[in-house]
């Protein structure tokens, strides 16, 4: 029985700056993921506000939405079983340093704040963020 799920997934502005784009674009594909909308953007600080809120009252907030609004990034919706999950597991933790070998973060993250990627993390957060930037 399969899952076909949607998931976002953005490339920060640290991996953009370090011309990987290609590279993490490639490990999804490599994992079965189908890039079904991608688009490079910058995002105002107020906008990265509005993404995050559900951290707002917590203490990395504000570094967090100043970071992602601090260069391009680029948005995808990827699509695969069970999407939301596997990203996750192909990200790796959100530490660089505790990610497991083969991970996009332990290969390219530079540290916590810096992971290089992000991803929904439930199948209705992924709907919400998907609406975010890929609006109709």
């Amino acid at each position: 029985m399969s899952n076909i799920e949607q998931t976002l997934s953005i490339i920060k502005p640290d991996a953009i700056e370090r011309n990987l784009e290609n590279e993490i674009k490639e490990m999804f594909k490599v994992n079965g993921f189908k890039i079904i909308n991608e688009k490079k953007i910058k995002i105002e600080k107020s906008e990265a506000e509005t993404f995050y809120k559900v951290h707002e009252t917590k203490p990395f907030y504000s570094d967090l939405c100043e970071y992602l609004s601090s260069g391009p990034i680029v948005v995808m919706i990827l699509e695969k079983d069970n999407a939301v999950l596997e990203n996750r597991s192909l990200m790796g933790a959100t530490n660089p340093k505790d990610a497991e070998e083969g991970t996009i973060r332990k290969k390219y993250g530079i540290s916590i704040d810096k992971n290089s990627v992000h991803g929904s993390d439930s199948a209705e957060n992924a709907k919400i963020e998907i609406n975010f930037f890929f609006k109709d």
